[in-house]
């Protein structure tokens, strides 16, 4: 696909009050309403009258350590998007949902009933969730390893994938005259017996308006990248540069067309931060206004959990050592992809921990952002063409301010340069990402058996 013909993706990543750790102590934030599904609601008709591909929630089921930090509470995803769907037109919608904590039956309805009610407009984020303190929500000691979870995975979508596609898309007759209501040749039990499951099938639902929902996956590990490549058909993903960004670009696309994929039907959306002002000035004194909100004992919980060793002796102000994270900066050693975007700051900028601290406060690991909506729009613009993004996670640091802000002001530079949509061509988050609508796996099987 040219560049020419090609078309930015944006995804709104909705996060409580913003993504900055302490958004919710802005004076103007809306920490009061995080568990408000009408707050939610309006970001989301917000995005979608910026004519933005989807919305998107991440979930753990389990709360989020140091929780007396920031808002840790928050409503299941797939019931939150249920409730907006009724309130949206065109918007996706687009959940995340754990391999190892669910079942593939009860997944592969939910989502299924999400894109039905919605007219086709569903997407699961399928993540096999690292953490040890969720384990032992589910009757686990610990977290399965990383291989496990992605072997997991892999049968786990497979199941799904084959439930999604048991109804073919013409098994529905409602033919009043002879009494049926749909064609029993025309849906299959799955009969799946595998390692980890054992699935008869069918669904308890026909084939939703997209045929399946869009796969989207969240890891950059070495099991994340080769699950995605052989899966996903959008990739969220953590950069800082744009030679990271185009390093990994590049390594899944080629990943994607050596398993016999097109590798323009796998969109790479890295996230973005962005603090916005009418000045450079401007955004950069927003930014460190937040930053100085933020409460370092949180962020230092954190930085523990994801790294796996103490961190408490450093110094604030003393910069942090080189070795603190390992080898985990070396592209070779990649398994903990978050880790290495961390250990990759520390290699490039030697900052401080306090410094540190403020760095992954706005965005996590993902690229935080200040200056003025032209600023902002070069970088989308160069990363675009580049061949670093199909699009972007649009991860504003304060909500509904800072969307607010990248929607009117930003929005209208990308289209101006005829890189995003002037409005929807389509209804379905398929079509919002250019993506086509999969075939049934038993498409035609009911013909063929006819003709034996």
């Amino acid at each position: 696909m040219t560049t020419q013909s090609r078309k930015l993706s944006l995804n709104a990543f909705l996060h409580d009050t913003g993504h900055h750790e302490a958004s919710w102590r802005h004076p103007e934030s809306s920490a009061e309403r995080a568990l408000d599904i009408d707050f939610y609601t309006e970001l989301a008709q917000k995005a979608e009258a910026a004519k933005l591909d989807g919305i998107f929630f991440a979930d753990a089921p389990g709360l989020w350590s140091a929780t007396a930090y920031r808002p840790a509470s928050h409503i299941e995803p797939i019931t939150r998007l249920s409730a907006i769907a009724a309130k949206t037109s065109k918007i996706g919608l687009i959940a995340t949902a754990s391999t190892t904590f669910y079942e593939p039956y009860n997944l592969a309805r939910l989502f299924s009933s999400l894109d039905i009610l919605s007219g086709g407009r569903a997407g699961w984020n399928i993540v096999t969730t690292q953490s040890d303190a969720v384990a032992r929500n589910f009757s686990l000691k610990e977290i399965p390893s990383p291989e496990e979870r992605y072997a997991r995975a892999q049968e786990f979508v497979d199941v799904v994938t084959k439930l999604w596609d048991s109804w073919e898309d013409d098994a529905i007759l409602v033919d009043r005259e002879s009494g049926r209501y749909f064609d029993v040749d025309k849906v299959h039990n799955i009969n799946h017996i595998g390692r980890h499951y054992q699935v008869e099938g069918a669904l308890a639902a026909p084939r939703s308006p997209q045929g399946r929902p869009v796969y989207v996956q969240a890891g950059s590990s070495n099991e994340g990248r080769a699950f995605a490549a052989r899966n996903a058909e959008a990739i969220f993903t953590a950069h800082q540069t744009i030679g990271d960004a185009q390093a990994f670009y590049a390594d899944i696309k080629s990943r994607a067309v050596k398993l016999g994929r097109n590798p323009d039907h796998v969109k790479v959306l890295p996230g973005i931060s962005a603090f916005l002002g009418d000045t450079e000035k401007e955004a950069r004194e927003l930014e460190g206004y937040v930053n100085s909100l933020t409460v370092p004992e949180y962020g230092i919980a954190q930085l523990e959990q994801l790294s796996g060793r103490s961190i408490a002796h450093l110094k604030l102000d003393e910069a942090v050592p080189a070795d603190t994270f390992g080898l985990a900066g070396n592209v070779l050693d990649n398994n903990r992809s978050r880790l290495q975007v961390v250990a990759n700051i520390v290699e490039r900028e030697r900052p401080t921990l306090r410094q540190l601290l403020h760095r992954l406060a706005g965005g996590r690991g993902h690229n935080v952002v200040a200056g003025t909506p032209t600023q902002v729009a070069d970088i989308i613009t160069d990363w675009f063409t580049g061949n670093a993004a199909d699009g972007f996670n649009v991860m504003p640091p304060l909500y509904p301010q800072l969307l607010d802000a990248f929607t009117a002001k930003v929005v209208p530079l990308l289209q101006e340069r005829g890189i995003f949509r002037e409005d929807y061509v389509g209804s379905t988050l398929r079509e919002h990402y250019g993506l086509p609508r999969p075939e049934s796996l038993y498409a035609g099987s009911s013909r063929a058996s006819a003709g034996a």
